[in-house]
């Protein structure tokens, strides 16, 4: 695939630029964007600092096409079913549209099972043709030789959900699929060299990551990206059995370093991971070289539904309103926006709260019982919790008026 030209949108700081060589989305700010050609924008106006407020508009959207899928995966995240909702072509041809109007870079077109979906790979062109890049997340249980010879051809990024090998496959999914999600993997590597490995990991895998880091590198896959295990959809049944243990979350980020420089290849932890990174007291320039960003929901990430409706993360959220609307992003998702000028201790006093922001408000809102708690899963919650066992920690609550959302 020819490599596509970069791309460059304002922002109140200076501008965010998308490249496909290397593939990267930086930020610039207003000195350095002038000094190779952009001129004052009427965004540059009042402050340049990087925080204040939400970018103009997501960087990247994840398009829920489905709740379709006929694995039956027990802890799917959308609770997915063989009869699903799925959105119609027509919608999220649309929805495209809307996106490239608003200036995103790139489009994670998931379900559900997209690959089932008849008109996927034509949203994925539709996506190239208005200048979005479209990456695809899969079981991988569908995939065929003719899909990936023309998923190559138009997908930027294509990773396969895989939470463990052969036998631990099997009881993480409650089915037998590895061998079918190791071979349609064999056939997107064969085409093109953008394929990697999604991994939810959980309290049944944490110590056990190894394995699947060094099987994906002897494969020649480009990363392996590992996702915390959400208590939403089917997962919300099983979550306080496969949460991770304290001793788990507290060693995830140094063995996701490890592994990742033990098998050269590049290891990802999801924005979920944040609070386990930040106990480790990282530089703020450290912390900025690796991208270590807490909650993006509704600010660099944000969601379409099948239903059409914006939500800020595809994990939850409440419905802000829908793709068509052209007002819900600079109105909506003050669930998200507004939880580091509302947060209460521990995270009020934490050093990194403006780049944690709280940790994961979907595990705040299920597995804490408030949306607007702290990340129980963070070792400084945690500790916090440990010291503090009479004062409970309580929400400073939402804005007046805010309306609490509910998880999807």
């Amino acid at each position: 695939m020819a490599s596509d030209p970069p791309r460059f949108r304002y922002e109140r700081f200076g501008g965010i630029v998308a490249l496909s060589r290397p593939r990267s989305v930086a930020y610039l700010d207003r000195e350095y964007a002038r000094s190779i050609g952009f001129h004052d924008h009427p965004r540059w106006r009042g402050s340049a600092a990087l925080g204040d407020g939400p970018l103009s508009a997501p960087t990247e959207v994840h398009l829920v096409l489905s709740r379709r899928c006929s694995a039956g995966c027990t802890g799917c995240y959308v609770g997915a079913t063989p009869d699903g909702p799925a959105l119609s072509e027509i919608d999220a041809r649309a929805a495209i549209d809307r996106l490239a109007e608003m200036g995103v870079f790139h489009v994670a077109l998931g379900g559900g099972e997209a690959v089932d979906l008849p008109y996927l790979l034509d949203v994925a062109r539709h996506a190239r043709r208005r200048g979005l890049v479209p990456n695809l997340t899969t079981s991988g249980l569908p995939v065929s030789d003719m899909f990936a010879r023309e998923a190559a051809a138009v997908f930027g990024q294509i990773n396969v959900s895989v939470d463990g090998l052969g036998a631990e496959y099997s009881r993480a999914r409650g089915y037998d699929g590895f061998a079918r999600a190791e071979r349609a993997l064999q056939l997107l590597r064969a085409r093109t060299p953008h394929v990697g490995v999604n991994c939810v990991v959980s309290r049944d895998n944490a110590d056990r990551l190894g394995p699947v880091v060094a099987w994906a590198r002897s494969l020649r896959l480009s990363e392996v990206e590992l996702l915390r295990f959400k208590p939403t959809g089917r997962g919300a049944g099983i979550f306080a059995d496969r949460d991770l243990t304290p001793r788990q979350a507290r060693l995830i980020y140094p063995r996701a370093l490890w592994l990742g420089l033990r098998h050269h290849i590049r290891v990802k932890l999801d924005c979920s991971f944040a609070p386990m990174i930040f106990a480790w007291r990282p530089s703020r320039r450290v912390a900025d070289f690796l991208g270590v960003l807490g909650c993006a929901g509704g600010d660099v990430l944000a969601s379409i539904m099948p239903d059409g409706q914006w939500i800020g993360c595809s994990f939850g959220g409440p419905s802000e309103g829908h793709f068509r609307d052209p007002s819900v992003w600079e109105r909506g998702f003050g669930a998200f926006r507004d939880f580091t000028t509302h947060a209460p201790e521990p995270c009020a006093s934490c050093e990194y709260l403006a780049l944690c922001r709280g940790g994961c408000r979907v595990v705040a809102a299920a597995a804490a019982g408030d949306w607007w708690q702290p990340d129980p899963g963070c070792p400084r919650v945690q500790r916090w919790k440990a010291t503090h066992p009479k004062e409970p920690i309580g929400s400073s609550g939402p804005p007046p008026n805010h309306k609490l959302p509910v998880v999807a």
